[in-house]
């Protein structure tokens, strides 16, 4: 069956007015900010502090653009006749954001949650060198990085967690004050309660010892040798 002359330019007008008289969902950017997802890859961010500089980053980058600079820095012993050691510091940790192609292999091979994805993207610039951020603009970036999804209820406490808990539990009894002395008058009175003999229930306690005589037997004659002859 051929169509209808003027069919398709009907259906396309009946759109138009179903549109027309729908109210507009635009979002009105910058005046209203864009509700993005927890897991949006804007902006890497630096969590300073994890970093050992082990380099993983920058080798599995596909794109080259982490530069990282460092020195080392020996550590003294921690004990008498321990051994000193040495550890790296960071001196330097850039992204070239214009070269960055967002694949997140970064984020996924540090072993030490060093790197996070940030839902930020206002982060334009006119000269494409200013694209380069250092590691203070990096570490900025790092507070706008949403909290972690919640655990199940029943998994199990993360090892960081554990660890951070027992170290303040240690350090909390570390910290209290020693247990109080009993009062005076407590003392004294424990001091004249009686004590039973550890071992003798009441039981052996109520039977007559084996030197005293029963209570129905006769006592024996306690008269001195010699006086008998005399009487």
């Amino acid at each position: 069956m051929a169509p209808i002359p003027g069919s398709g330019l009907a259906k396309g007008l009946a759109v138009t007015l179903r549109t027309m008289t729908k109210k507009s969902v635009t979002a009105q950017y910058p005046d209203a900010q864009p509700d993005l997802p927890p897991r949006t890859r804007g902006v890497i961010g630096l969590f300073e502090e994890n970093c050992t500089v082990c380099m993983l980053c920058a080798r599995e980058c596909p794109d080259w653009c982490i530069y990282i600079d460092s020195h080392k820095e020996t550590v003294p012993a921690a004990t008498p006749g321990g051994r000193e050691r040495s550890r790296n510091v960071l001196d330097r940790f850039a992204i070239d954001f214009s070269l960055c192609m967002y694949c997140g292999i970064c984020i996924e091979v540090c072993p030490f949650d060093a790197l996070f994805w940030s839902p930020e993207f206002e982060y334009a610039e006119t000269d494409i060198r200013d694209l380069t951020h250092e590691r203070d603009k990096l570490r900025e970036w790092m507070w706008t990085v949403p909290a972690p999804p919640a655990l199940d209820p029943g998994a199990e406490e993360p090892k960081e967690l554990a660890a951070a808990r027992k170290a303040a539990d240690k350090l909390a009894a570390q910290q209290a004050p020693p247990a109080t002395e009993p009062h005076a008058d407590e003392q004294a009175r424990a001091a004249e309660q009686p004590t039973r003999p550890q071992g003798d229930s009441k039981q052996q306690t109520d039977q007559p010892k084996p030197d005293q005589p029963k209570p129905d037997q006769p006592k024996p004659d306690q008269s001195k040798p010699g006086q008998e002859g005399s009487a």
